[in-house]
């Protein structure tokens, strides 16, 4: 439920961001121009997934899984606070609180989801089936507070005002937060309480310590930075700092697997299953920034071209983002029966045959937005297209996504050497997280000023993925090779 809440205020959150922030001020917005509002979406759902990395690692060394599982939805509550005071504040203050929150957001998120998520291991120490039970009820709370929120806030931002929307993301993540205080000492006893500990009192001491210097003066650097671009002494391009921190990310997983190759004292057969690792990492991250587009391309094609009226009543744009999670809880179960089916006949698809799987209904999806695009053009951008058009692309892209992000975790915790699983699922979401960042900055060219771009973003993002699905189908068979002895 702590969890489901999370992402009720996450998932309720994300879609209105661009429409806010793209809104003339005279409307209750920013007036952003539309790339940038789309690149500042993708640095903060990049910087969401990246702030997992660190805060696992304070969580692992320093706090302990409980108390920063609090202390990051406490962080989160105070962002969407401080985005709800920013409507309050006046365009000029009112950005500052705007950006606030989302920082905190980010900080509290990072803190938040690595670490409930080793929680709801820790619950099931003899693993088993019923672990994979309590993960599968994991998974349906946070699509239940994904569809839920997107339509709550959805509704509210949309229909009453930008604020309303943004405040109820943030009570949604008060409930969760007064729930897991109010009733975590009860239900889960002493798991997640404290850290695994050096014997050695005193390497115990340096070890948090180092942990302490390393956090704190993380927080010094991004508190003046933040200052000083508050008070306009340095200006920040959203465009600029999101095509940085794209090379910034793809170099720190090139360094990462090039240490361990050198460094890492692998076997040879471990090399060998890094290598695919490496190879799934590149083709999920081109995935993700297909599928990331929903909360901007899609999202502002919602609300520019599509017919939204449903018997008088106007559909709100974010609701289009809820398709994804409606189809997510409905296929999972079909998955799952079609996995064991196959396992039964004996027909088991490798990992880079599922991910290509999953790379080609994507472009499927996409490929169905350049027909609705291309409609749009034609009319010279005067004629709203059938809400189908976006329905059916989002079934393709969930379909994709079914086929590549379970078997990718899977892939991740299967092939990695032992003592590097955790840095494994790292890269994991490292991958989602340029993923994003692409997302943002192509997500923004969608504009009815621009009519001619649409299609051109749809297009591109389409050839993309089936250029890919073409190079990993010819890599299936000598990346089984690499493969070896690793599960398929």
């Amino acid at each position: 439920m702590t969890e489901m809440w999370e992402r009720f205020s996450f998932y309720g959150l994300r879609p209105l961001l661009v429409l806010f922030m793209a809104a003339a001020l005279a409307d209750g917005g920013f007036g952003f121009d539309r790339p940038a509002a789309s690149a500042i979406v993708g640095i903060y759902a990049a910087s969401v997934y990246l702030a997992s990395l660190p805060g696992g690692w304070i969580a692992d060394r320093w706090l302990g899984l409980r108390r920063a599982i609090l202390i990051g939805a406490m962080l989160i509550t105070a962002g969407h606070l401080s985005i709800g005071v920013s409507g309050m504040a006046g365009p000029d203050i009112g950005k500052i609180f705007f950006f606030l929150g989302l920082v905190l957001i980010v900080l509290g998120t990072g803190l938040l989801k690595p670490n409930i998520s080793a929680i709801v291991g820790d619950l099931y120490p003899e693993g088993g089936a019923r672990r994979d039970a309590g993960f599968s009820i994991f998974y349906m709370g946070i699509n239940t507070g994904a569809f839920v929120g997107q339509l709550v806030t959805g509704y509210l931002g949309e229909r009453v005002s930008w604020h309303w929307g943004f405040g109820a993301a943030g009570v949604g993540m008060l409930f969760g937060l007064l729930l897991f205080w109010l009733k975590a000492r009860e239900m889960l006893g002493p798991i997640g309480q404290d850290i695994v500990r050096d014997p050695d009192p005193a390497v115990q001491a340096k070890r948090e310590a180092t942990v302490r210097l390393f956090t704190f003066s993380g927080l010094a650097v991004l508190i003046s930075v933040f200052v000083l671009a508050s008070l306009g002494r340095i200006s920040l391009s959203p465009q600029a700092i999101g095509s940085v921190m794209t090379f910034v990310l793809v170099g720190i997983a090139v360094a990462f697997f090039a240490f361990l190759f050198v460094f890492g004292g692998l076997t040879a057969d471990e090399k060998r299953r890094s290598g695919v690792i490496f190879v799934l990492f590149i083709f999920a991250a081109i995935f993700w920034a297909a599928f990331e587009q929903a909360p901007t391309s899609l999202q502002l094609f919602a609300n520019d071209f599509t017919d939204r009226n449903l018997f008088g009543f106007e559909v709100p744009a974010t609701w289009f983002q809820s398709i994804n999670s409606a189809f997510i809880i409905l296929l999972s179960p079909v998955f799952a029966a079609l996995w064991i089916m196959l396992a039964k006949r004996n027909i088991d698809l490798s990992s880079p045959a599922k991910f290509a799987m999953g790379l080609a209904l994507a472009g499927v999806g996409f490929l169905i937005m350049v027909f609705a695009a291309n409609q749009v053009v034609a009319s010279g951008g005067s004629v709203l297209v059938s809400p189908w058009w976006l329905i059916m692309s989002y079934l393709f892209q969930t379909l994709g996504e079914l086929f590549l992000s379970p078997v990718g975790l899977s892939s991740m915790t299967k092939l990695a050497p032992r003592r590097y699983v955790g840095q494994m699922m790292g890269i994991w979401f490292l991958a989602t997280s340029v993923g994003n960042l692409v997302a943002g900055l192509v997500g923004g060219q969608v504009d009815p000023t621009k009519l001619e771009q649409t299609p051109l973003v749809f297009s591109g993002t389409a050839i993309a993925l089936f250029v890919a699905t073409v190079i990993l189908v010819l890599m299936i068979v000598p990346i089984r090779r690499m493969m070896a002895t690793a599960a398929k």
